[in-house]
């Protein structure tokens, strides 16, 4: 099977899409001036216009051509293409390349084509895919969650809910015996903030090694767990190791945030409940199937000329994927947090 390239480079050359060798701010005009070009391959009208469906917009050969397929060509053709503005000789004119190939996929259908098995392939997984993703999309659609359910989830998991937050300082280093030197000079009276902007090699060190407010959760484990037995206003009485370093923790106050308000947490719970709702239905539907597997074929690898059909194919399906497929760490957070 042709690669990708080789397909666009033949179409091109055969003037069956148009704009293949200008750059993307081009494809607009491209489409608009180049109706002559696109149309190359028309097809010999069968039918009188008047007497076509209002949602035909041709015929090619017989078979009609709607709106909504157009409506998908266009939508395709346009991607990418900045502030496209439409005008009838641009419709025309994509309109004119959905016919060329409508004339070409036609044709080879008659050569037989569409039997071959690598072909038939990718278009039975290429129509399972897009059946499970309007099936998944009509589930969401049917099945939004009710607000008595998502307060009964708030309720249940986040109208008591209230952490300890605190308000802390640090002082990072490498050795550990620095960081025994430092607790030494803060008994003999040294001043927390002074010590960090002069020693610690945490981000934190400029600021004299404040870390603000901040939940335990968002620290690692022995340093949470060193800061929750700690008094206000006392420093750590030992270095506490993690994987940054040596610190010595200064805990300057604490207080109990208060619980999320349904607000705040309502797309989450509603997001949740959707997708225990799919997940229910993706496990009845397989809880009902007949699924019987061939074990020793499944566990054969395709061969060499299997594997090339299958990556050529799916170079082709990209888009289609892309579509299927259903987030990063604050960068600006201290490292020593998780």
């Amino acid at each position: 099977m042709m690669n990708k390239q080789i397909i666009l480079a033949a179409l091109c050359s055969a003037g069956l899409i148009s704009g293949c060798n200008q750059s993307t701010e081009q494809t607009t005009a491209v489409v608009a001036n180049d109706n002559q070009r696109s149309a190359t391959l028309p097809a010999k009208p069968e039918t009188d216009a008047a007497d076509m469906d209002v949602n035909t917009l041709l015929t090619v050969n017989g078979r009609p051509v709607t709106r909504a397929m157009y409506s998908l060509y266009f939508q395709d053709r346009m991607r990418g293409v900045p502030d496209a503005k439409t005008s009838a000789e641009m419709q025309m004119g994509v309109l004119n390349e959905l016919a060329n190939i409508l004339i070409v996929s036609q044709a080879a259908e008659e050569a037989g084509l569409a039997e071959r098995e690598d072909v038939s392939a990718s278009l039975e997984l290429l129509k399972a895919k897009l059946l499970t993703q309007v099936a998944i999309q009509e589930h969401a659609t049917k099945h939004q969650p009710s607000d008595e359910e998502i307060q009964q989830i708030y309720d249940a998991e986040y109208a008591s809910q209230s952490n300890t937050e605190y308000k802390a300082r640090h002082i990072l280093v490498k050795e550990e015996e620095e960081a025994k030197k430092l607790i030494t000079e803060l008994d003999g009276g040294s001043d927390f903030a002074e010590l960090a902007k002069q020693h610690s090699t945490g981000p934190t060190g400029k600021d004299g090694g404040d870390l603000g407010w901040f939940d335990a959760a968002q620290m690692v484990e022995p340093f949470a767990k060193a800061l929750t037995g700690m008094e206000k206003g006392k420093y750590s009485a030992a270095p506490v190791q993690t994987q940054f370093g040596w610190h010595v923790i200064l805990l300057e106050d604490s207080r109990q945030s208060p619980a999320p308000t349904l607000e705040s947490v309502k797309g989450k719970i509603q997001t949740a409940l959707q997708q225990k709702a799919l997940t229910d239905y993706m496990q009845g539907l397989r809880d009902s199937a007949s699924l019987i597997f061939n074990e020793k074929n499944a566990k054969q690898a395709p061969d060499a000329q299997q594997d090339a059909s299958m990556a050529s194919s799916q170079q082709s399906e990209s888009a289609t994927e892309a579509t299927a497929e259903k987030e990063s760490g604050d960068t600006t957070a201290p490292a020593e947090q998780k």
